[in-house]
């Protein structure tokens, strides 16, 4: 499953039945691992935003996420969130990928997770540019140990080019 296809999901109450907000973003750990969610409706003025736990996830689906109750819904500083998926300072997609040897593999476009795993990233869909997008398709980067989110770039272990594999969802089919 990707993170992209899951933005924007409803998210449920299964106690009441009430929906209480929509995915907005995913909060991940350097150790590639997604931590939680955060909810749509920050408020402008408030360093504050709406999260949920991933231990507090009960199921997720194509239409849906749900939680247990309105409890697992908490405030957190937004500075206390290291790494996001889809926006802020911090966030993985469009980030350069690059190898230890200073080769470009291309940019992030998503983030793949093994459903029946639980919250372990699975690997990266790169992307070289919409040109190559389109003929070659997009390529899977495998997560392995030495791989490390850096401020600016992905870094990958030397010969990285070589595990690069088609993704499984590409723009051309």
């Amino acid at each position: 499953m990707k993170l992209q296809e899951m933005i924007g999901l409803a998210v449920f109450d299964v106690e009441d039945g009430k929906q209480i907000g929509k995915i907005h973003d995913f909060i991940l750990t350097a150790d590639w691992t997604i931590k939680g969610i955060e909810l749509e409706g920050k408020s402008l003025f408030s360093s504050h935003v709406k999260t949920i736990d991933w231990e507090d996830i009960v199921a997720y689906g194509e239409d849906a996420v749900m939680i247990r109750n309105q409890q697992a819904v908490r405030k957190t500083e937004a500075d206390d969130i290291h790494y996001t998926y889809l926006l802020g300072g911090s966030k993985l997609k469009d980030l350069s990928v690059l190898t230890e040897e200073g080769l470009m593999l291309g940019h992030v476009t998503d983030v793949y997770f093994e459903q029946e795993l639980g919250n372990k990233v699975k690997g990266i869909e790169i992307s070289e540019g919409f040109v190559s997008d389109l003929i070659e398709g997009r390529k899977w980067l495998p997560c392995t140990n030495g791989m490390s989110i850096g401020e600016n770039a992905i870094m990958v272990p030397p010969l990285s080019e070589q595990r690069l594999e088609k993704a499984i969802h590409s723009v051309n089919g």
